[in-house]
């Protein structure tokens, strides 16, 4: 029986998820399927799980907005689920639903492959925003001995997120001395890229477009920049494990994805 899994959002047809799994399944030789589900509400999202309990898909990605809903929904919830107070990993197991978030793990792979040089241990990092994606972030990071602020333009919002994972909430003069500034907000965080340190890295999550307003202006500075694409394959990576019980192969797939990007690097 062909293992059937995929990634749940709306909107979803933009999603480059179906694209990476896929090549790995082909690679691997897996009788299995991933896809794109576009429920319309909270209720279509919870007849997908409901599937999913039935055994009739293997396991689900979830983005917007259906991560704290599937965080809701789970039997069983890792630690860091918990901690970001949402989930973007479902894996079904005889009707019951475990979840996870792997984006802290993808963050981290990223910044492992473009930003090498960076170690995070003892420095001061913030993290832009205040949502899911961000939360992920600042666990991650903190658990990587980071000295972790949170800035965000509503400052109850940060200082929540701060409260629950026992970082820092922090003002605008926080980036000047930041090694690491993570924006983990939509759209194009209102930074004074003048001000930072000159050996800062600079990540943003965005990858639409690949080189986002904030990474140019650092890429101007000369500032070493971590692209969000690089998350979304680092992410990809431990849920591909999870769904199907294998190590993904040594596809490149960032190419494929700049393909369909249509970017060039």
């Amino acid at each position: 029986m062909t293992a059937l899994a995929g990634v749940a959002g709306q909107p979803i047809a933009h999603s480059l998820s179906p694209l990476i799994h896929g090549a790995w399944i082909e690679a691997a030789g897996l009788d299995a399927e991933y896809r794109a589900f576009a429920p319309a509400d909270e209720t279509e999202f919870a007849a997908l799980v409901a599937d999913g309990r039935a055994g009739v898909l293997r396991g689900l990605n979830v983005t917007a907005p259906f991560k704290a809903t599937a965080l809701a929904l789970a039997d069983e919830v890792s630690e860091t689920a918990r901690l970001c107070g949402s989930a973007n990993l479902l894996v079904f197991d005889e009707g019951r639903v475990r979840a996870d978030s792997t984006d802290g793990e993808g963050l981290m792979a990223a910044l492992a492959e473009q930003a090498p040089q960076l170690d995070v241990e003892g420095r001061p990092v913030v993290i832009l925003g205040a949502g899911g994606a961000a939360r992920a972030a600042a666990a991650a990071l903190k658990a990587a001995g980071a000295g972790v602020g949170v800035l965000n333009r509503t400052p109850a919002r940060a200082e929540a997120l701060a409260s629950d994972l026992g970082v820092r909430a922090v003002g605008p003069e926080a980036v000047a001395d930041a090694r690491l500034v993570v924006s983990a907000l939509s759209g194009p965080p209102e930074i004074d890229v003048e001000a930072l340190r000159s050996d800062a890295v600079l990540m943003d999550m965005t990858y639409r477009p690949l080189l986002t307003p904030f990474l140019a202006a650092g890429r101007s500075r000369g500032l070493a920049t971590v692209d969000g694409l690089a998350m979304l394959i680092g992410q990809a990576r431990p849920s591909f494990r999870a769904l199907f019980g294998v190590e993904p192969p040594p596809v490149d797939v960032r190419a494929l994805a700049l393909a369909a990007l249509g970017e060039t690097s």
